[in-house]
Order: C-alpha cells, then sequence, then structure tokens
C-alpha cells in the first residue's frame, strides 16, 4: 500500500497521537513508514501538522505539495491552510467545530468555520465533514475526537488500513484509563463514515 495522509490541528487536540496511532497500524502490518510533525506555538493553541507516509514510494517524511491523498483536519482553518497538500482526486475528512484563535476574543470578526467548510466543499472531490459536538455529547469531552475521526475515516475506506490493527494500537499506546472510551470513539467514528461512504 502506498498513502500519504497529512493529519492537523491546533496544540492540544491531540493530532500527534493520531499520526503515532496511524503509523504503528500501518507499521503492524507490515507498511514502510516516514511520518514527521511540524508544531508551531503548539501548547498555545498554535498549528500542528503531522504527515504520515506509507509505503515504498516514500523517501521522505514530508509531504510534498499536491501528494497527500488524505487530510484529516481537526479544525476547519486548518484545512483550508493545508490544502496545498492534497491531490485533486485526494480527500478531506474536517472537523466542523472550529477552535477559536486568541485574536477571535480580541476583535470579534465572527468567525465561526463555516465559510471554512464551504470553501473545502467547493473545492475537494470528497470532503467529509464531521460534527465534532456529535462526539463530545455521547463522549463527555472533545478530547476524543482525535480517535473518533480516525474511526470516521477508517469506516469510510479512506485510511487503507484494518480496523483491528487501529484498534490494536489504541490498547497498547493510549493511557489504560482512557482505552475503553478511545475505543468507543473509534466505533462512533467507524458508523459516521460507513454512513459517509454509502
Amino acid at each position: 500500500m502506498n498513502k500519504d495522509i497529512l493529519i492537523c490541528g491546533v496544540g492540544g487536540q491531540g493530532t500527534v497521537l493520531a499520526s503515532k496511532l496511524i503509523a504503528s497500524a500501518a507499521m503492524s502490518e507490515n507498511n514502510i513508514v516516514h511520518s514527521a510533525e511540524t508544531i508551531g506555538m503548539a501548547q498555545r493553541g498554535g498549528s500542528v501538522t503531522s504527515h504520515v507516509r506509507i509505503g515504498q514510494n516514500a523517501f521522505s517524511p514530508l509531504i510534498p505539495d499536491h501528494c497527500a491523498d488524505l487530510i484529516l483536519s481537526f479544525e476547519p482553518a486548518e484545512a483550508v491552510r493545508n490544502l496545498k497538500f492534497l491531490k485533486k482526486d485526494g480527500a478531506v475528512i474536517v472537523n466542523s467545530q472550529p477552535i477559536k484563535p486568541i485574536t477571535e476574543t480580541l476583535d470579534n470578526t465572527g468567525y465561526d468555520g463555516s465559510n471554512m467548510i464551504e470553501y473545502l466543499k467547493q473545492n475537494c472531490k470528497t470532503c467529509i465533514v464531521v460534527d465534532g459536538k456529535y462526539f463530545s455529547d455521547n463522549l463527555g469531552s472533545s478530547k476524543f475526537f482525535n480517535i473518533a475521526i480516525l474511526g470516521v475515516a477508517c469506516g469510510a475506506n479512506k485510511l487503507g488500513l484494518d480496523k483491528d490493527s487501529l484498534i490494536k494500537q489504541i490498547e497498547t499506546k493510549v493511557k489504560e484509563k482512557f482505552v475503553e472510551v478511545n475505543k468507543k470513539a473509534f466505533e462512533l467514528g467507524i458508523k459516521i463514515g460507513e454512513q459517509n461512504a454509502a
């Protein structure tokens, strides 16, 4: 399998863990994997981007422009910011819930993510919009969205990885007390992904 996946969001959303789970699951299926993170002011809500390149076609860890098969975005503006990486027939899976930057609190610009979502729908062949609030309401926190979006991608057949490989990584790489709720998040995501794939 050859697949380039870009995961993007802001600090504190769990993008790095999501990329590590994808990479580990791919390696467990005997794939060659390269990965790298580009992290800004992550702890202060800055941009975080993780590149995961699976297969023999990858010679460096960073995905070139117009080469990503999939963008998993935890925030609408971050999806638009990283759209240059997406290949022409690539897919975007994006959280509809925005993370408002500090500048929004200082100068009310009205940013709610809707313009970004509309732009993505108009400029991507495949754009799956995921309601992050749905997962928060069902799981009691937005902290599990990173695992839920992996489930969406898996259920929509966009990751190219076996569901059981990802579950095994959740069981081994997530803190024990959070394993069950993360597995629930993953399963909820799979259902949403399957609905979008139908």
